[in-house]
């Protein structure tokens, strides 16, 4: 089945009997340590319970902003970091429990691919002996038999078996990243996880390297996790996609569906960052804050809810949809500390005008329709207007709560993809 046929058909790794990869509620923690006994007060999530599973031939692709924990996943994948909990089976077998001599065989059988070629080369080295490096590792030591593998394989990544006798300073960027790709092939894997293997490259070298991926996967029937911060670029490479928020999974399904049609609001900003002219291509709401947070102390709840757009307001609360989302902006804006500058400004004027200029920024009605509500804001925005914003936004939280805030949202099925949303807590799977 080719990429696109596997787009189309609707069908996910996880309903297939041919499943390469299984990762189950993935975790992988940093300790935060402070002192001379390096006493631990705290831990980096970076990957908190991310679950997948890919299918032999299959792109799978990991997308998200820097920070959300995609390369976290790889490493831990490749058992390069320990993970703290959950289980990786490859073809069968619980790759946390393998021992050294397992672990190396397993590594025989899944190569990675750096987001820059460089750190895949020594400087010193020729090429060639590189690439064949990793056959000598896993035990070929006859030398003209490595010679004619490199030999082929760098062919088949497009440049001549001669370049092999060249050192890597001597390539250009996209010429070190086929390079690199050769490196991982040669030893046969039956999975790659290619690690932003594209982001330093201009857009034609890029759609070169992608087209020299797809192609060797499908004469190889590799399977492939393909990371990357770029939507677009995974939009047109993989067969399926997971989106990555701080140390989650928000939503997972087919390529073409997730970003087509996107159902969480972080997919729907990540789709809406990406520039078009097409006409009639829907746009979506802005974050409320740019600032994401720190993963040694993720928020509660849904995880994305301070920067969401559809953040959900009390079901008792009844004031305008408009209104909701310009009240819930300015409570984690102030939570973010992330004044807008005309505000930094105001804050310095005489009251009732820095009230004013407050409620112009953040596009605040004088009424809401909610006499608790405004009376609230009031209160918020003269502590704010006095310069104490950790009271401004204390009066803000207490008077605009969210499920969002306190909840973790389950994981549900919208059509034939899965989403982690508190929008679809009374979803039947429909669309």
């Amino acid at each position: 089945m080719t990429g696109e046929q596997s787009r189309e058909s609707g069908i996910g790794a996880e309903d297939k009997e041919d499943v390469l990869l299984s990762v189950r509620n993935l975790q992988t923690h940093f300790p935060v340590t402070e002192g001379i006994l390096r006493r631990e007060v705290g831990r980096v999530r970076a990957v908190d319970g991310v679950s997948f599973a890919l299918q032999r031939g299959e792109i799978l692709g990991i997308v998200g902003e820097s920070g959300s924990g995609k390369t976290t996943v790889a490493h831990s994948i490749l058992q390069l970091q320990e993970p703290t909990a959950g289980e990786i089976w490859f073809d069968g077998n619980n790759i946390t429990a393998l021992s050294e001599r397992e672990l190396r065989s397993f590594r025989r059988r899944a190569q990675l691919i750096v987001q820059d070629p460089n750190d895949a080369f020594n400087p010193r080295m020729k090429v060639r002996d590189a690439i064949a490096e990793p056959l000598l590792l896993h035990g070929i030591r006859d030398a003209s038999k490595r010679r004619a593998i490199v030999e082929d394989i760098v062919e088949r990544v497009g440049l001549s078996a001669d370049d092999g006798d060249r050192y890597p300073h001597e390539f250009s960027g996209g010429e070190k990243q086929r390079l690199a790709i050769a490196r991982s092939l040669v030893v046969n894997p039956d999975l790659i996880i290619a690690d932003e293997p594209t982001s330093a490259l201009d857009d034609r070298v890029q759609s070169d390297i992608l087209a020299l991926l797809d192609r060797i996967r499908r004469e190889h029937d590799i399977a492939v996790v393909f990371i990357s911060h770029n939507i677009e670029l995974v939009r047109r490479f993989c067969d399926r996609v997971a989106v990555m928020y701080l140390g989650e999974i928000v939503e997972k399904g087919r390529t073409k569906q997730v970003i087509e049609d996107p159902a969480h609001p972080y997919t729907q900003a990540l789709v809406g960052s990406v520039p078009t002219l097409e006409p009639g291509v829907q746009s979506f709401p802005s974050l409320l804050t740019d600032t994401v947070p720190d993963p040694s102390d993720p928020p509660s709840g849904c995880r994305f809810h301070t920067r969401c757009p559809s953040v959900i307001a009390p079901p008792e609360l009844s004031i305008e949809a408009e209104t909701w989302t310009a009240l819930a902006g300015y409570r984690f804006t102030l939570e973010a500390r992330e004044l807008p500058p005309e505000v930094e400004e105001a804050i310095e004027a005489e009251r009732t005008e820095a009230i004013a200029a407050i409620r112009e920024a953040f596009d605040i009605p004088k009424t809401t329709g909610d006499d608790s509500i405004d009376a609230a804001m009031a209160r918020s925005m003269e502590a704010l207007a006095s310069g104490d914003t950790e009271a401004a936004a204390s009066i803000a939280s207490d008077a605009l709560p969210t499920i969002c805030e306190t909840t973790v949202p389950d994981e549900r099925q919208v059509g034939a993809r899965s989403v982690r949303c508190h929008l679809y807590d009374d979803s039947d799977g429909a669309e």
